[in-house]
């Protein structure tokens, strides 16, 4: 599992566990590796059940043979959880081109590449889940983030386009889209390389952001998110999983559906605070 040092990767991680699963979680430095409650404590005997694994999505050859090296270790993954991933908030032309073009290469490339290094594996030995962690801003793209819209989108379509590829094989394919949660990935946001070049712009971008800070604060805790993946795996079946509040992941789509996209887009200005 990449990504697995807090926030959805940890909750997904401390389920899995839970389950009695063994876990190789990934993070850029595996001191920053949380331990899920579920690990039993040191000397309670028995195999530890997070192995650390380092890998960098900005380095995606390193990423790769970090990946290969622990499947060989391991004896080959049943499960490949792709969570790993970061956000920068800032207007598209006031971003540098190289820091947008690295969002999506680390998110989008190198995701890519472990998802081919994964699906070839599981469909040589005939069984495997692949869960590719996109995002509801796939369907719903968040304000001043284009790279990480992006990157989540192409995520989705790749997802849907091997769901289609692995259809009657024993190999399942999940597209598990969360929406907002209570984590630290605001925190952790990466701000733009640039101040804005327009006062209008900037007043925009502040609204936009007050009203992200304010949907992750009432969000719900990641480890629903967690059961729903949970739920997804017992299921045994392709497909797309939409996780989040029942606004977000029920009513939102449904509307989207049902409505015209200039529509759409009206409200979504709306309720970021930013039209």
């Amino acid at each position: 599992m990449t990504g697995a040092s807090a926030g959805l990767g940890l909750a997904f991680a401390s389920m899995l566990i839970e389950e009695g699963v063994e876990v190789w979680g990934t993070a850029r430095e595996t001191a920053r590796l949380g331990k899920p409650a579920t690990i039993p404590p040191a000397g309670a005997g028995g195999p530890a059940r997070l192995k650390p694994v380092a890998l960098d999505l900005a380095d995606s050859a390193a990423a790769v043979r970090a990946f290969e090296q622990a499947a060989a270790q391991a004896g080959g993954f049943d499960l490949v959880v792709n969570n790993a991933g970061f956000g920068v908030f800032g207007g598209f032309a006031d971003s540098s081109a190289s820091g947008w073009k690295a969002q999506v290469d680390a998110m989008l490339g190198t995701t890519l590449l472990l998802s081919h290094a994964a699906l070839g594996a599981m469909l040589g030995r005939g069984r495997g889940c692949l869960v590719n962690v996109s995002s509801l801003a796939a369907e719903f793209p968040l304000p001043f983030m284009s790279g990480y819209n992006v990157a989540k989108a192409g995520l989705s379509a790749l997802s849907e386009s091997l769901i289609f590829e692995t259809r009657g094989t024993p190999v399942t394919v999940i597209d598990f889209r969360p929406g907002d949660y209570r984590t630290s990935f605001n925190q952790s946001m990466r701000p733009p390389t640039s101040a804005p070049a327009h006062a209008d712009l900037s007043s925009r971008q502040a609204r936009a952001w007050a009203a992200l800070e304010a949907n992750l604060a009432a969000a719900p805790p990641p480890e629903r998110a967690a059961a729903d993946l949970r739920r997804a795996l017992l299921r045994n079946r392709s497909g797309i999983v939409r996780s989040g509040s029942f606004f977000q992941s029920r009513l939102a789509p449904v509307f989207a559906r049902l409505v015209p996209e200039r529509v759409l887009r009206t409200v979504l200005a709306k309720y970021y605070r930013c039209g």
